[in-house]
């Protein structure tokens, strides 16, 4: 079986070492997503019945992804190390597929972040009409250090209390940009990927032709 030599030797050997990194950056993505779905903050500010679930969608697409990156990065270097156009093959159709996964979580928090943040504001000024002393309004005041909202303001605010309408748009923000960064920022890094997976097949076929 043919071997690749010389300058694609190296080439491969990059390879590995860029899919262990992935294998490392998938990791980093599926801890994200975790956190952002089991924050004990997040939940509890989403925790109603009838509490909006756009905000989870995009954190999904990120665990989900995560975990592809994380079995697709151990297979890439897999490939890598065996050389096998198979394995190298099936990682570079898998990198496309979490590409377009890691694209759609950053489009989605960036593009939905003012529905999503509306929603929540919407849910929170129901419940609180309908019942400004219970739990989760309490969850809300405590948590964001807000009380009220534009139109009916909190009758005894607290010192540099703030509406809640507010307190939520600036804690949702973190976390949307953080889903949108995140998935933007590896999905740039995929497409390095792809491209030293290309050269490597390019390189072993070559090679078995010449055999």
């Amino acid at each position: 079986m043919g071997k690749v030599e010389g300058g694609m030797k190296c080439v491969k050997y990059l390879l590995f070492v860029f899919n262990f990194i992935f294998w490392l950056m998938g990791s980093f993505v599926l801890a994200v997503g975790l956190w952002l779905r089991f924050d004990p903050e997040t939940v509890s500010l989403l925790n109603g019945d009838k509490a909006p679930d756009t905000f989870f969608i995009g954190v999904y697409i990120l665990i989900g992804a995560g975990s592809l990156v994380m079995l697709v990065g151990f297979f890439g270097c897999c490939g890598a190390v065996r050389e096998s156009q198979c394995l190298l093959g099936s990682f570079f159709a898998c990198l496309l597929i979490i590409f377009g996964a890691e694209v759609a979580a950053g489009v989605f928090g960036f593009l939905n972040k003012d529905k999503i943040i509306e929603d929540v504001q919407n849910f929170y000024a129901t419940t609180y009409n309908e019942n400004n002393n219970s739990t989760l309004i309490m969850s809300y005041q405590k948590i964001l250090n807000c009380c009220g909202t534009t139109a009916n303001p909190c009758p005894d605010p607290k010192p540099e209390s703030r509406d809640c309408e507010t307190g939520i748009k600036d804690f949702f923000n973190s976390k949307l940009y953080i889903i949108g960064y995140v998935g933007i920022g590896i999905a740039g890094v995929m497409i390095i990927g792809m491209i030293f997976s290309m050269v490597l097949c390019c390189a072993i076929r070559n090679s078995r032709e010449v055999i």
